[in-house]
């Protein structure tokens, strides 16, 4: 599948969704959670309300059906590319045990390296750094499935 250029530019090249999307199935090889990276190019309005980044993430999360994982525990990292915005949310399950500081930390540190100018790296760092908690929170079950896809969505 073809990528929108602004997308393929920002991970500098197709390669980088097949890295980040590795990157999702290895974090998810030590856990039962389910991690998800969606990108768009800005934050969309809603109902002429300002444009809000974390509320944003939350319709995305939904529509992805993130809230149906068996464990509660989906995590999404969201990126508005051009309004230079972003966002990491947990479903309730995993969100009751990490709470807001562990997201900051994490987006903070996104943040950085993105003005660094090292977005897929970010993102791969992010989601590494996810993984590992995930699996403290939520080990790999012998039964497990993935019950959603690892591919970056973009909008």
């Amino acid at each position: 599948m073809a990528h929108p250029a602004w997308a393929v530019r920002l991970l500098g090249g197709e390669e980088g969704f097949d890295a980040i999307a590795r990157g999702i199935a290895s974090a998810e090889g030590r856990t039962s959670a389910e991690i998800r990276v969606h990108m768009e190019r800005h934050v969309h309005r809603r109902w002429l309300r300002r444009s809000d980044p974390l509320r944003r993430a939350h319709d995305v999360f939904h529509h992805l059906g993130m809230e149906r994982t068996a464990q509660r525990s989906g995590v999404l990292i969201y990126l508005a590319v051009d309004d230079r915005k972003l966002a990491i949310i947990g479903d309730a399950g995993i969100h009751t045990q990490v709470g807001d500081d562990y997201w900051n930390g994490v987006r903070d540190r996104m943040v950085a390296g993105l003005r660094a100018g090292a977005a897929l790296r970010a993102i791969l760092e992010a989601v590494d750094e996810v993984g590992r908690v995930l699996a403290e929170h939520f080990p790999r079950r012998p039964d497990d499935v993935n019950e959603l896809s690892d591919e970056v969505s973009v909008q």
